[in-house]
């Protein structure tokens, strides 16, 4: 009998549509940010459900038929008639990527109040963030769910995968993160997400002032610079895993994958075992699956046997 899934993921599945250059022919890859966590969990073997609205139309059934190969429960998708999102995923020589949407009226940001309802409270953590959080008209919707998940006693974590070419005003992007930041007892942000919300500010010093809105920790990403953690206790900085990388696409939602799955084997996936939950070990283990990740074409996350195979 399969067990009921312990970690919910809610927001955005969408097609990543990837140019390789003039004269090869584009790729169109599943992918949002949320989606690719939920993934990741269920293939490092967790029984993992994601919380999404998924058109019917092709690319939806794309999106579905790619989850359920990897065991995501999707009981908890909303069917609905609204376009899939679709993202140009553009790749620099060095295999970052820079992303541009198709986000009007599309099935991610619809969601609403009712809809959320059908989700129910007995999740041991939540995961969310990403456009989904922070597009209306559906962002309003997942934070007032969020909240009551973190009332029922699960563990919720946030990203906010900040994307400047939908967030142009960056004082409101700045507004829409930090309001989000309260829900979450775990927030996990990249420099670059930083650099555009907060633009001079020391990184470390926007973790210490965001534990002040309620989290226990904060996780910064610094892509081939390691990652750290800023807790009330300290801060642990730890190094990347060295790999040849093929593109970065998905790697920050590896790591954050990587980084529940971590605190999941350890008995530590309930809000009290964040504040001194062990940093060093979490970050390493997250480090390695975003590496085995860059070390891919697209965002296709590993399952245990690539970590334990995997040499940098």
């Amino acid at each position: 009998m399969t067990s009921p899934p312990a970690i919910a993921v809610i927001g955005e599945a969408l097609i990543d549509v990837v140019e390789l250059g003039d004269d090869e022919p584009r790729l169109a890859r599943p992918g949002g940010s949320p989606y690719n966590v939920a993934l990741g969990l269920a293939r490092l073997g967790h029984a993992v459900s994601f919380v999404g609205r998924i058109s019917h139309d092709p690319l939806g059934s794309i999106l579905r038929s790619h989850a359920l190969r990897s065991s995501v429960d999707l009981s908890h998708v909303i069917d609905t008639a609204d376009p899939t999102t679709v993202a140009l995923v553009e790749l620099a020589g060095d295999g970052s990527a820079r992303y541009r949407f198709g986000v009007d009226g599309t099935a991610d940001f619809q969601w609403t109040d009712d809809e959320l309802a059908r989700v129910p409270t007995g999740f041991a953590c939540v995961h969310f963030g990403s456009l989904a959080s922070w597009l209306p008209p559906g962002a309003g919707a997942i934070a007032r769910r969020a909240e009551e998940f973190r009332a029922a006693g699960a563990l919720v974590t946030y990203d906010p995968n900040v994307r400047p070419l939908l967030q142009p005003d960056r004082a409101a992007a700045r507004t829409a993160v930090e309001a989000a930041i309260p829900l979450a007892h775990l927030v996990k942000v990249s420099d670059d997400d930083l650099a555009w919300l907060r633009p001079g500010e020391p990184a470390e010093q926007i973790a210490r002032d965001w534990l002040g809105l309620g989290p226990a920790a904060v996780v910064i990403t610094r892509a081939a610079g390691g990652s750290l953690a800023v807790t009330p206790g300290g801060v642990t900085d730890r190094p990347s895993v060295p790999v040849d990388v093929v593109d970065t696409v998905g790697a920050g939602d590896a790591f954050m994958s990587g980084l529940l799955d971590a605190l999941a084997r350890r008995g530590r996936l309930h809000p009290d075992a964040i504040p001194d939950a062990p940093f060093a070990e979490l970050l390493d283990d997250a480090a390695l699956v975003a590496a085995v990740t860059c070390a891919r074409a697209g965002a296709n996350p590993p399952r245990r046997d690539d970590l334990a195979s995997f040499r940098p």
